[in-house]
């Protein structure tokens, strides 16, 4: 049972952001904070949550469970490809190997949901080269994976749809490269759904960032979180379509839907500020999601995320 007083007492604790210029060159994304020193990155991954393109503020543990789901699952995928990983000295933080980043992200889905039934809905979504068959309906389920890129912008720009074939025509990447990256992307999805249907979940679309490292492609960022997956209740997903109801979320979708219900907001403007019940909300549907996937209780200390890194990062000798 997930204790909603702890996450409440952890609201005033969040990371933010984590500042160590001892640790190396900074680059701040949405949510990770990546020091970069002598080939390798000490990725801290903050607890701060984005919602179309926006940092929104932050979330209780929500960077312990993105670190510590990635974790689990690099391992239950090591037979399919490599990863970036190095080591782990804190349950927020992996010290990574550094790669050269493709500059597009490979997003995979198993049913047309989220932005994508938003664009086919809108007659927008042949940005990626693909024909849509018509009378598709929400939610529903594709009979194969397809792969639907998008570009990669800077923080505060939109990623934008790209087809397979603009990709190759811009040379953003090699077609020898192209074609192993999305066959990896089709196994560590079908592991991961596969694993997830076992967990009661249906793993619904994720999106796999990969680079080249040491002459050789691997999986790198993170894999199969709440934050780059949807994750969908299994045993209520059928009646809840048929019945015109969205599916029993556990992922950042739930958090998207409120901005858009309550808010009116899906981009444009100054986003809302979000209340305290709306980050608990969150926290316990990561959680949840944790607990389902890996089989294991979440526990985690309350208090100061920021200085329990620094000790962990001291105590590697990462930190002086």
């Amino acid at each position: 049972m997930i204790d909603e007083s702890r996450i409440r007492a952890q609201l005033a604790h969040t990371l933010r952001e984590f500042d160590a210029s001892g640790l190396g060159t900074l680059y701040r994304g949405k949510v990770r904070d990546n020091y970069s020193q002598d080939g390798r990155i000490v990725m801290v991954t903050t607890d701060r949550v984005s919602a179309f393109d926006h940092v929104l503020g932050t979330i209780p543990y929500k960077g312990e469970v993105l670190s510590r789901l990635t974790l689990f699952w690099f391992d239950k995928v090591k037979d399919i490809a490599p990863t970036h990983v190095l080591s782990s000295p804190d349950p927020s933080v992996m010290v990574v190997k550094r790669a050269q980043a493709l500059p597009v992200e490979i997003v995979i889905r198993g049913y047309i949901t989220g932005s994508l039934w938003r664009d086919y809905q809108a007659g927008k979504a042949g940005a990626y080269g693909i024909e849509w068959p018509k009378g598709l309906r929400r939610d529903q389920r594709f009979e194969t994976a397809v792969i639907t890129p998008s570009t990669k912008a800077e923080y505060g720009k939109h990623d934008e749809p790209i087809s397979e074939a603009e990709i190759l025509k811009q040379g953003l990447v090699a077609p020898e490269v192209w074609k192993e990256a999305t066959a990896v992307a089709h196994r560590l999805f079908a592991r991961g759904q596969e694993w997830a249907r076992g967990r009661g979940l249906i793993l619904v679309d994720t999106k796999y960032e990969m680079g080249i490292a040491d002459g050789e492609l691997v999986v790198i960022d993170e894999i199969h979180t709440p934050d780059s997956s949807r994750y969908w209740v299994a045993g209520s997903y059928e009646e809840r379509v048929a019945r015109g109801e969205e599916p029993e979320m556990l992922d950042k979708e739930n958090i998207r839907q409120w901005l858009i219900k309550e808010h009116g907001f899906s981009g444009q403007g100054k986003p809302p500020p979000l209340t305290d019940d709306v980050r608990v909300m969150l926290a316990q549907k990561y959680m949840q999601v944790y607990e389902k996937l890996t089989g294991e209780a979440f526990d985690s200390e309350v208090g100061s995320v920021d200085a329990r890194i620094r000790r962990n990062l001291k105590a590697a000798g990462l930190m002086a």
